[in-house]
This record gives C-alpha cells, sequence and structure tokens, in this order.
C-alpha cells in the first residue's frame, strides 16, 4: 500500500534543475545537459570531419591531378565552377524574356519577324548583299589567243561602265532604244544606295532577332519537357545560341 501512495502523481515531487547562482549571474544563463549533448556532439562531428579530411590528405597521391583544380575557385567560402562569360548558357535577355512571356507568344513575335524578313527580301532582292555568295559565269574561248584579247563588256553587249553590276545591266540595243527610267542624276543615284543599305542593315537586325526567339522558343520548350518524368540522358549542353537537347526513353504506346 505505500508502494501505492509512492506512485501516486499528486505526491511526486516537481524536478527543478539547478538555476544560475547569484554570483554569476554576470555569465548568464546556466548551461542544461540538453544544451551541453547539442554542442558536444556538434564538436565531435567537427573533429571527425577533420580527421577524415587529414587521412584523405596524407594518402592521396601527389601526381595525381583533376581539371576541377584548374577550373574551380572559391566563391565567398564555397567552390564554384569558372565558366568563360562567351559560353554562359542563358543571356539575361533570354532570362528576362522567359520569366515573363509564354511560348505561345515568343512563337507568335517570331513568326511576326519571319514574315517581314520574307516581305523585305522579295523587294531588295540581296542584289549587291555583302553577305551573298558570289554569282561565277565562265566563258569558253577556243585559244589563248582570245583569251588575252577577251572583252569582258563586248562579250555581254554592254557598255563598260555597267560591266561591274549585278542587276540593271541593259544591252546597248535597249540604250539606244528606251530611255532612262528613274534617278539619273549621281546625287539621286547615292541616295537611293544609302536608302537600300539602311534597308539592308533593318533586314540584318530582323535576321538577328528571328533567331533570338527562335533560341529562346526552344528553350522554354525544352523546360517544359523536363517536366516530364520519364527517364532522359543530355545529349548536348545549353549555350546562348542553341537549347539543349535531351535524349528520352521511347514508351510503347498501348
Amino acid at each position: 500500500m505505500s508502494s501505492f501512495r509512492k506512485a501516486l502523481k499528486s505526491r511526486q515531487r516537481n524536478h527543478h534543475e539547478r538555476s544560475q547562482p547569484a554570483s554569476r549571474k554576470h555569465l548568464g544563463l546556466l548551461e542544461k545537459k540538453k544544451d551541453y549533448k547539442l554542442r558536444a556532439d556538434d564538436y565531435h562531428k567537427k573533429q571527425n570531419t577533420l580527421a577524415a579530411l587529414r587521412k584523405k590528405a596524407l594518402e592521396k597521391n601527389p601526381d595525381e591531378f583533376y581539371f576541377n583544380m584548374i577550373n574551380s575557385q572559391l566563391q565567398d567560402g564555397v567552390h564554384t565552377a569558372k565558366r568563360p562569360k562567351e559560353e554562359a548558357e542563358v543571356t539575361e535577355e533570354q532570362k528576362r524574356i522567359m520569366k515573363t512571356q509564354d511560348i505561345k507568344y515568343v512563337e507568335m513575335k517570331r513568326v511576326a519577324e519571319a514574315k517581314k524578313i520574307e516581305r523585305m527580301k522579295g523587294e531588295l532582292h540581296l542584289l549587291d548583299a555583302d553577305r551573298k555568295q558570289k554569282n561565277k559565269h565562265t566563258f569558253f574561248v577556243d585559244t589563248k589567243k582570245e583569251v588575252k584579247s577577251f572583252d569582258l563588256a563586248k562579250q555581254l553587249n554592254t557598255a563598260p561602265q555597267l560591266v561591274d553590276r549585278v542587276y540593271n545591266r541593259p544591252t546597248l540595243k535597249t540604250l539606244e532604244t528606251k530611255t532612262i527610267q528613274g534617278a539619273a542624276d549621281p546625287c539621286s543615284v547615292k541616295k537611293l544606295a544609302r536608302q537600300r543599305d539602311h534597308q539592308y542593315r533593318i533586314l540584318s537586325q530582323r535576321i538577328d532577332r528571328e533567331k533570338k526567339m527562335f533560341v529562346i522558343s526552344q528553350k522554354i520548350q525544352t523546360r517544359k519537357d523536363l517536366q516530364d518524368k520519364a527517364k532522359k540522358v543530355k545529349v548536348k549542353k545549353e549555350t546562348a545560341t542553341s537549347a539543349a537537347i535531351y535524349k528520352f526513353e521511347s514508351k510503347r504506346k498501348r
């Protein structure tokens, strides 16, 4: 019966942990056992890590070399891989567009640019563009003497001043029978040439913009495809001018 009374909760004493003595109040709260346990576990964990690293350094081959030794650097106490600026995977402009725009909007803008490019190409014909591949026209003669005395203007039946033109090169008969249409004075010709060069610059800018939009559209689509839980292997990494290429595991359709 006495043991039962001792077991009663009403007769049990509450356990009170020792508090900091008054003479040591300036040192703060008295550390309890649970606080000491946490501090001790953290200390031993660090000591074990240092011991493992020390053993690894002693057993390491001094002639061993890793490319990561020269391809990484320490930033804020963390080893990070070096990456040249010219090989950045995603430019700041691509990041901004991919975060704010949807793939349908990007594709719509790309198609609009492509239509404008085709229309400008139809108007300009790219006749005297710098990047256009030069045409080759071969003339055949019978003897070496004819090669030395070969006259291109006579062969093309046009004026010598028009031989270097790749377009609007009328024959002598056309020049004799018809009047010149359009600008004829040098000032007007130079003005038209400047306008044509300006149109070519605009066309070049539109082509570059269309390529950028195409790359952004591919990167957005790749990120959507990666949400699939199917197994995949990266074939080609992402660059600033192309999206990453993944090979997905084939699935049998039921």
